[in-house]
């Protein structure tokens, strides 16, 4: 009698908490996302009022990056302000949103071509509590084509178990965006993406003190194909005593042959949109990691008689030295993790 009095009181005082935090992330969450439409908005107007001014519209929002990354951290960054901007004009009437969905699913959502797939995706993912993950995988299988292709929504949700439909609270809450949003530094939030930013910030500054020539240029460079798909590569340096660009990409995962074909697919696009006519092949370097097993795969597919393979190994870090890097920054996290748990 006792023990089930006992269950009862836990679970009540348990739905409680829960509640709690689901109704403290939607209140942050619709904040953030009435912020960041505003800004977009705004953003918009100041281009169109100026938009005579091509020098003070082509700067407009690499200075507002720059004032804003200073005072708030680099969630304002120009990419973020960039997508801010489509998130207006994607959405022009904010009572259009949901503002149940995340940044980062408007981000996923905002991406699409077709208008009518962006407020497919976007009213599913609200009713159907899709995580950032869910939604990626619905948009990957093409489910908006799919759907109506067959005159019926009953594959919405194919390949989605039952009981993982919807986002936990205690995931919700957890959100890196919000937190960042909030210029809260968590202690664990998402371990994964914090590790990998860690592993990012580690290899940044290994590079950059060598004083070998290398030079950041950007992280999450966003790059365009002709196809109009969008994609981001962790690092991009350029290393002046190579004459060229380095690109790192890391990922949190086994290592397979089409990883390996993406990365050179990356670094063939950053020649063709980037590298100037007289520099040197630009160079891909792939991290994978599971489990603590690390594997680091050098890409140069625009120099396939590997002229300048010597040169680059002179300057380059052993593929040794990545993996050191990552295995003590994967026990690090693991022991920071352990301690707060």
């Amino acid at each position: 009698m006792y023990l089930s009095k006992q269950k009862e009181f836990y679970s009540e005082i348990k739905t409680l908490i829960e509640q709690s935090r689901s109704k403290i992330f939607d209140s942050v969450n619709l904040e953030i996302i009435k912020t960041y439409w505003q800004i977009g908005k705004r953003i918009f107007e100041e281009e169109q009022n100026e938009k005579e001014q091509t020098i003070f519209s082509a700067y407009l929002i690499e200075d507002l990056a720059a004032q804003l990354t200073r005072d708030f951290g680099n969630g304002f960054n120009s990419s973020n302000l960039i997508y801010m901007r489509q998130f207006f004009r994607t959405f022009p009437v904010e009572n259009m949103l949901r503002p149940i969905l995340s940044w980062s699913h408007y981000r996923l959502i905002i991406n699409l071509d077709e208008d009518q797939a962006k407020l497919f995706y976007m009213n599913n993912a609200a009713d159907n509590h899709w995580s950032v993950q869910q939604l990626t995988h619905q948009i990957e299988s093409h489910n908006y084509h799919r759907t109506f292709s067959t005159g019926t929504k009953e594959q919405e949700n194919q390949g989605l178990p039952e009981n993982k439909l919807q986002s936990k609270p205690t995931q919700l809450i957890k959100d890196p965006l919000v937190l960042k949003f909030l210029d809260i530094k968590p202690i664990t939030v998402n371990l994964e993406q914090e590790l990998k930013i860690a592993i990012l910030d580690k290899i940044q500054d290994f590079l950059l003190d060598l004083a070998n020539g290398y030079c950041l240029v950007s992280r999450q460079k966003l790059i365009t194909s002709d196809q109009n798909e969008h994609y981001h590569i962790d690092l991009v340096f350029y290393n002046y005593l190579l004459r060229c660009f380095i690109l790192i990409n890391v990922r949190l995962d086994a290592f397979s042959d089409e990883d390996s074909l993406i990365m050179d697919r990356y670094v063939k696009m950053y020649d063709d949109k980037f590298k100037p006519k007289d520099d040197n092949p630009t160079f891909g370097i792939l991290i994978c990691s599971q489990n603590g097993d690390t594997e680091v795969k050098y890409s140069s597919p625009n120099d396939p008689n590997q002229i300048f393979i010597t040169l680059y190994q002179l300057v380059i870090p052993a593929k040794e030295e990545f993996a050191e890097i990552v295995r003590v920054e994967i026990q690090h996290k693991i022991s920071e993790s352990q301690l707060y748990e």
